[in-house]
């Protein structure tokens, strides 16, 4: 079941809190984001079931899963299928692709949740587009991203991004473009800008720089 007044189409936003919602999937009745509370989770769309780039995103985002569980991460599946219907395609893919599917996926059939978060989008019909929301562990939403149906995601920028957040929060730095693969700084990352004169004259005699508006160090 989802709050009735998250039920009207919105659109979620970066720095929102991830509203509250109890959701069906192929492991049971969940409640978001309190089950996933003192953990990192990602929550994606996939337009339906039992589709060709859907079946390779789950196959990609399945042989990834320890890869995000070691960042204290959990995957999230959905779309506006029924809950048989993704358990039968969760099944297909485990006798027939090799794998073990480990991550829950909500079924979503009225579309409450995918109406909530803006996951349904003007000329794509009535499948939720490709959306991407890593929400941190404090239950605020980090990232968003989109991508059309006729384009599968790149598990490993989100990957990297999941990365790139979490590093940027423990060491109060910002992370430059391609990071770590960054083609001016490689994988050094960018000191926070100066709040005050001092701070800024300071910053050129403490940091490698370009400016003192453009300082930069090692992890």
């Amino acid at each position: 079941m989802v709050d009735p007044k998250d039920t009207e189409r919105g659109t979620a936003l970066i720095g929102d809190k991830f509203p509250h919602m109890e959701v069906w999937t192929t492991h049971g009745k969940m409640t978001l984001p309190e089950d996933m509370a003192g953990k990192w989770f990602i929550l994606f769309s996939h337009p339906g079931d039992f589709t060709p780039v859907c079946t390779t995103e789950f196959y990609s985002f399945t042989k990834m899963s320890d890869d995000f569980k070691k960042l204290n991460t959990e995957l999230i599946g959905l779309s506006i299928d029924q809950v048989h219907s993704h358990i039968k395609w969760v099944e297909w893919i485990n006798e027939n692709l090799d794998v073990e599917v480990p991550f829950p996926v909500i079924a979503d059939a009225l579309g409450t949740v995918a109406n909530r978060l803006g996951m349904l989008h003007p000329g794509k019909g009535s499948n939720t587009v490709r959306s991407v929301f890593i929400v941190d562990d404090k239950g605020v939403i980090r990232l968003i991203i989109y991508y059309p149906q006729e384009v599968g995601r790149n598990m490993d920028e989100i990957l990297r991004a999941l990365k790139a957040l979490q590093i940027s929060d423990a060491n109060n730095v910002s992370m430059p473009a391609n990071w770590p693969r960054n083609e001016l700084l490689g994988d050094k990352v960018i000191v926070r800008s100066a709040a005050d004169e001092a701070t800024a004259k300071e910053r050129k005699k403490t940091y490698d720089n370009y400016d003192w508006w453009f300082c930069y160090r090692s992890l």
